[in-house]
């Protein structure tokens, strides 16, 4: 990460930053204060499908925006950002399979388009620690450590598969704290899907997530899962549309969001 994280202040600095190629890491603890994303684009034919997928599937796929066909501008969340550019990392799969990572989708956006922005679990990570709950991986300056499990997502058209997770290892006087705070943010994940046993989930080594960094785990703390908008790229490995782009695990779309306008009370 070439920039420094107070030079990333704010959404329009981290995307100028981005845009520019100044900044490819991940987006964890960037712009502190306003909600992040993932990305999901696919062909205008396969995006009504997506979308009932998104409605049936609302914690690891709760919506924040949903783009008009070919055009690659966020007009609810960022208007006048670009999602061809502002964000750090892509991935493209053809037909399911992983074909390449790129740093902007330029040559490949195309006029039947279609971008779907899906909160992301990065939004409460600061509200954690305002709270005094540590969140290792902001503390390591690592990516927070993703898991497929084995609980399947209600599907919807060609798109069916696992749940995927995020985990935070928190201490266990922290536990009932980091509920309340995430529980008032279903549109980023909200409240944690499994606390304890990893083996309930079907993940049976912590030490080796399927994306992300390994965990820091200290002494006493409690593994809690948080459903995760990486579950889409795990589907399309069963759906295989002909084109599907996505952000690179952790590496977010960062909006003009505040955080605090999507708490409910």
């Amino acid at each position: 990460m070439a920039s420094s994280t107070q030079s990333l202040a704010t959404p329009s600095e981290a995307r100028k930053a981005i845009r520019s190629g100044q900044m490819r890491g991940h987006t964890s603890g960037i712009a502190p204060g306003y909600a992040q994303a993932n990305l999901v684009v696919l062909p205008r034919d396969l995006a009504y499908d997506f979308l009932v997928f998104c409605h049936r599937n609302p914690k690891p796929c709760p919506l924040l925006d949903v783009t008009d066909p070919g055009s690659p501008e966020p007009a609810r969340v960022a208007p006048g950002a670009d999602l061809r550019t502002d964000l750090p990392r892509y991935r493209v799969y053809r037909h399911g399979e992983l074909v390449e990572e790129r740093d902007d989708l330029l040559d490949l956006w195309r006029d039947d388009l279609v971008a779907f922005l899906l909160g992301c679990s990065f939004t409460f990570d600061g509200l954690l620690v305002e709270a005094g709950v540590p969140v290792r991986h902001l503390g390591c300056g690592s990516n927070v450590p993703m898991y497929r499990t084995t609980q399947e997502c209600i599907p919807a058209g060609p798109f069916a598969g696992p749940l995927v997770v995020s985990m935070r290892p928190i201490p266990p006087e922290h536990l009932v704290r980091a509920v309340q705070v995430t529980s008032r943010f279903p549109s980023v994940h909200g409240a944690p899907v499994h606390i304890g046993d990893p083996a309930v989930l079907g993940i049976t080594d912590l030490a080796h997530p399927d994306w992300g960094d390994p965990p820091v785990i200290e002494p006493g703390d409690v593994p809690v899962f948080w459903a995760c908008g990486v579950t889409p790229q795990a589907v399309a490995m069963n759906a295989r549309p002909e084109l599907m782009i996505t952000h690179a695990p952790g590496h977010m779309f960062i909006t003009d969001v505040p955080v605090a306008s999507l708490a409910v009370f």
